[in-house]
C-alpha cells in the first residue's frame, strides 16, 4: 500500500481577503511559546509592547529597503555604518573599528571564520589544513562555520568553573592553526571565558582573536556597570582582532540582525567578496547576504538610540536580579546544582541524582519553554527583564517536578526525557547524527506544512520509535558492562 499524496499548498485563484488574511496569521500563533507572559527562558528578548510597536514601526518604514547597493540606500547605509560605531564603543573599540551587521549571530560567526581563512591564504599560503583553536564550549555556529569553510576546530577542554583551560588552548595551536576564539559568556553555563589570558596568548602567536560576544555583547557592558564581576572581554584585551554581538537579543532589536566588528581594515577587508568577470557586471558583497533587508538594520538602529545607555542599565539590572533569584531558588532545592560561573544572566542546572530531562518534560507540560543540553544533562535558562513576574512561578513548578521525578523514577524512560537521555548516551555521534537528519528529513518532506515531534500528522511518534529502536541495545549494554573492568570507560563515553 502506497502512502497518499502530499496535499500541497497553493497560490489561491483569486485573492483572498485581507483582514481575514491577517486574522487567521493572528491565530497561528496562538500555541507559539508565551514570551510576552515570561514563560521562555530563550529565543526572545522582549522589552515590552511599546517598545515592540515602536521597533515594528521603524521596521516597517524600511520594508522595502534592500541593503545590496548601499550607493542605493544611502540610508541604510548610514544606519547600519552608525550601529557599528555605536556597538565598537560600546565594546571599548579603538577608532579603528569597522564591521558590518548580519542576519544574525550565526552570520557574524560564519564571516569571522570566512575572513581569518581568507587572511590565512594571503599571508600563509602553505598551510593547506588550516585550523582554529576553540573551547569546547564555543557556539555551534563555528562547527557550522568550519564545516562550510574547510577550517578543522582544536578543542580545548572546560574547567569546572565552565571556562576553557588556557593551557590547554596553547597545547593545540600549531603551525596549522589560523586564529583563536572563545565565548563572552559561553552560551551553556554562561562563563565568561579568560579572554585576557588568550590575548596574550594570541598576542604572541602572531594570529588573530575573535570574542564571540554575540549573547552577552549587549548585556555584558552594562552588568559591569552594575557591579558584576567578570574578567575583561572586549577591545580592552589588546590581542582581540574581531568580536560578533546580536543586537536582536539583549539589545532588543527585531530579528534578524547582528554585529560583527573587527579591530581595523586589515582584517574586515578579508569578509568581502568580490567577482569581475560576470557577464551582468562588476559584483561585491560585504557580508554571505546578497539582497538584505532594510528592516533590520532600521529596527537596529531605532532600538540603540531608543534604549540608549540608561535604558539597557535599567533592563540589565532587572534581568541580574531575576537570573539571582533563580540561581538562590534552584541553590535550595535539594538534588539540583549550578552550573557555570555568576558571569551573566545565564542560569543553568543539573543534577547528580536525578533525570533532569524527565523534570524538564513536566516542567514543559506546565508551559514552560526551555533548553535541554548535553555533557552533562542540563536546563538552561536565558534571563532577561521579562521573566520578572514569573520567576517564582518557575520556581514553585520546579521543585514540584523534582519531587514527583524523585518519587517515580520511571518517568526516565518516558516521552522527551527517554529520547533526550538515550541521545545524550550514544556513545557513537554517527548515530545520532543520522537519526536527526530523518526527523529532519521528515519536517520538511514534500508537502509537510506542520510536524510535531511527538505526535506527526501520520500518527508516528518518531521520538518513541528512536527509543524502540535503540533503547534497549544502549541501555542494556551500558548496564552490563558498567560494574566491569571497562566500566570507567564506558561512563566516559556516556
Amino acid at each position: 500500500m502506497t502512502d497518499p499524496a502530499p496535499q500541497f499548498a497553493h497560490i489561491p485563484t483569486e485573492g483572498r481577503d485581507k483582514a481575514a488574511l491577517l486574522e487567521e496569521m493572528r491565530g497561528m500563533g496562538d500555541g507559539d511559546a508565551d514570551y510576552a507572559g515570561g514563560r521562555t527562558w530563550s529565543m526572545i528578548y522582549w522589552a515590552g509592547e511599546e517598545h515592540h510597536e515602536f521597533i515594528e514601526k521603524a521596521h516597517d518604514l524600511y520594508l522595502a529597503g534592500n541593503g545590496i547597493n548601499p550607493m542605493a540606500f544611502k540610508s541604510l547605509k548610514q544606519m547600519e555604518s552608525e550601529v557599528v560605531q555605536m556597538t565598537a564603543k560600546m565594546l571599548h573599540g579603538p577608532d579603528t573599528c569597522c564591521g558590518t551587521m548580519s542576519s544574525g549571530g550565526t552570520e557574524s560567526i560564519l564571516l569571522a571564520v570566512k575572513a581569518y581563512r581568507d587572511r590565512a591564504r594571503s599571508k600563509w599560503p602553505w598551510i593547506r589544513n588550516p585550523n582554529m583553536v576553540v573551547p569546547e564550549t564555543i557556539h555551534v555556529a563555528f562547527d557550522k562555520a568550519a564545516h562550510y569553510f574547510g577550517v578543522k576546530l582544536r578543542k580545548a577542554p572546560i574547567l569546572e568553573n565552565g571556562q576553557v583551560d588556557v593551557k590547554a588552548m596553547k597545547r593545540l595551536i600549531n603551525r596549522n592553526t589560523i586564529a583563536l576564539a572563545a565565548s563572552a559568556p559561553q552560551y551553556p553555563h554562561g562563563a565568561v571565558d579568560p579572554i585576557p589570558e588568550i590575548g596574550r596568548i594570541a598576542e604572541k602567536k602572531g594570529l588573530p582573536f575573535h570574542v564571540d560576544a554575540c549573547f552577552g555583547g549587549f548585556i555584558q557592558p552594562w552588568l559591569e556597570r552594575i557591579g558584576v564581576e567578570m574578567p575583561h572581554w572586549d577591545f580592552r584585551v589588546p590581542g582581540v582582532t574581531s568580536m560578533s554581538a546580536d543586537v536582536h537579543k539583549y539589545g532588543y532589536a527585531a530579528k534578524g540582525a547582528s554585529i560583527i566588528v573587527y579591530r581595523d581594515m586589515s582584517y574586515l577587508r578579508h569578509q568581502f567578496y568580490a567577482a569581475t568577470k560576470w557577464a551582468g557586471g562588476i559584483y561585491i558583497s560585504p557580508t554571505m547576504a546578497g539582497t538584505r533587508p532594510g528592516g533590520p538594520i532600521a529596527a537596529a538602529w531605532a532600538a540603540m538610540n531608543a534604549m540608549g545607555e540608561d535604558g539597557y542599565i535599567a533592563k540589565a539590572k532587572v534581568a541580574w536580579e531575576c537570573a539571582e533569584r533563580l540561581r538562590s531558588g534552584i541553590e535550595a532545592i535539594p538534588g539540583l546544582k549550578l552550573m557555570g560561573t555568576r558571569h551573566s544572566t545565564i542560569v543553568s542546572w543539573a543534577s547528580d541524582e536525578l533525570d533532569v530531562y524527565a523534570i524538564a518534560d513536566l516542567l514543559q507540560a506546565k508551559g514552560w519553554s526551555l533548553d535541554r543540553q548535553q555533557k552533562p544533562p542540563s536546563i538552561h535558562c536565558s534571563v532577561n527583564a521579562a521573566n520578572e513576574p514569573t520567576v517564582e512561578a518557575y520556581l514553585i513548578d520546579l521543585i514540584e517536578a523534582v519531587a514527583e521525578v524523585r518519587a517515580h523514577p520511571e518517568l526516565s524512560n518516558q516521552g522527551g526525557a527517554a529520547v533526550y537521555g538515550l541521545m545524550a548516551k550514544v556513545p557513537v555521534s554517527g548515530l545520532v547524527k543520522r537519526e536527526v537528519i530523518k526527523l529532519m528529513e521528515k519536517m520538511y518532506a514534500p508537502g509537510t506544512t506542520s510536524f510535531d515531534l511527538e505526535d506527526d500528522d501520520d500518527g508516528d511518534d518518531p521520538m518513541k520509535q528512536f527509543v524502540e529502536d535503540y533503547g534497549d541495545l544502549v541501555f542494556g549494554a551500558i548496564n552490563t558492562v558498567k560494574d566491569s573492568p571497562v566500566g570507567r570507560v564506558v561512563r566516559r563515553l556516556t
